[in-house]
């Protein structure tokens, strides 16, 4: 088993010494709550407060945790888009702290984390407010050039979502076989691929890819976002895929056992707004079309359901020592379960 990562603070100011930084030494680096996979570090370098953030130890899954990627985007990004954290260093070199990492300027605020409101202040009304802050985070990224920040070489947007189609449906379908779900697996698959069929591109914009309530930063004295986390998905796809991305984490009241046990937001709240009133509050904001959103979200809730998959095999293999993901086998089941179900009644 893989033990827990200790942030080695004496390595980690001679490297940045040699870089032309300094480690605030007086003040000790803070291990971050939260998240699965990525270690978040708050510290002071140069005076400033700010969040080291390093991928986790040996092989990764394609595509996640590319700090490089993170890296490329928020050095960027930030001059275009206010709730875009500026990254100012990235080391590539796993030798240094055993995998790659970048420093990210610090933003103070709130973070509410799964379906915990405890950190609301009186007055505030999470239910009411969510859908807004949600889909203006989304809208004010979709509205971004990329071009303009130098990103339009990001990702392929031609066929972005046949692409994930294919990717997503072939990996729960191998990683399935020779499991009790393999039959599951199978099914679910087939049915989402069968969604794009002939599939057109829509739109391009800069995509987030993971968009969630705990991947903002609110303010400490009011529900408005002051930033936006965790790029190191980001790319360049059809907009109403980040919407969908958001709406697989939606938990409903009505939602099946495994959509009821993921609380990733506190959506399953009694007074919670709906997965529709989302998707129109998103629709409102931009004018874009959310006839694609049916199809779309079968797909991101496949790719919940193998992610969730994906972190269960690496824990079983020791890459993992956390035992939070011990359950995430029975979870990933379930979800793909509900995922076979929505592509089935189209979303």
């Amino acid at each position: 088993m893989t033990k827990p990562f200790e942030l080695d603070t004496e390595i980690l100011a001679r490297y940045l010494a040699e870089q032309g930084l300094t480690l605030d030494r007086d003040v000790a680096p803070k291990r971050c709550a939260g998240g699965l996979a990525n270690l978040n570090f708050e510290l002071s370098v140069d005076g400033q407060r700010a969040i080291l953030r390093r991928a986790p130890s040996g092989p990764l899954p394609k595509g996640a945790h590319d700090m490089a990627r993170e890296h490329r985007v928020l050095s960027r990004l930030s001059a275009h888009l206010p709730l875009a954290p500026r990254s100012f260093h990235l080391c590539e070199d796993a030798a240094v702290l055993g995998a790659p990492f970048q420093l990210i300027e610090f933003r103070q605020g709130r973070v509410f984390r799964g379906d915990d409101l405890s950190a609301m202040n009186p007055g505030e009304d999470m239910a009411a407010a969510l859908p807004g802050l949600l889909a203006g985070a989304m809208a004010d990224l979709h509205a971004v050039d990329p071009a303009a920040c130098g990103l339009d070489t990001l990702g392929r947007p031609a066929g972005f979502v046949p692409r994930n189609a294919a990717r997503w449906s072939g990996a729960v379908v191998t990683m399935s076989d020779g499991t009790p779900h393999a039959g599951l697996a199978r099914e679910a698959a087939d049915l989402v691929q069968a969604r794009f069929d002939g599939w057109a591109d829509g739109d391009v914009t800069l995509l987030h890819c993971d968009i969630k309530l705990d991947n903002l930063i609110l303010a400490d004295d009011g529900l408005r976002a002051v930033a936006l986390l965790d790029w190191d998905m980001a790319t360049l796809g059809d907009p109403i895929y980040d919407l969908a991305t958001l709406l697989s984490y939606w938990t409903e009241p009505g939602d099946p056992e495994g959509m009821q046990r993921l609380r990733q937001m506190p959506t399953g709240h009694a007074g919670f707004p709906s997965r529709d009133d989302m998707a129109a509050a998103y629709g409102r904001a931009t004018g874009r079309s959310l006839d694609t959103l049916g199809a779309m979200r079968a797909l991101c809730q496949l790719k919940l359901a193998v992610i969730f998959l994906q972190l269960h095999a690496r824990w079983v293999d020791g890459a993992l020592g956390d035992d939070r993901y011990a359950e995430f086998g029975t979870l990933g089941v379930e979800l793909l379960e509900y995922a076979r179900d929505v592509a089935r009644l189209g979303g």
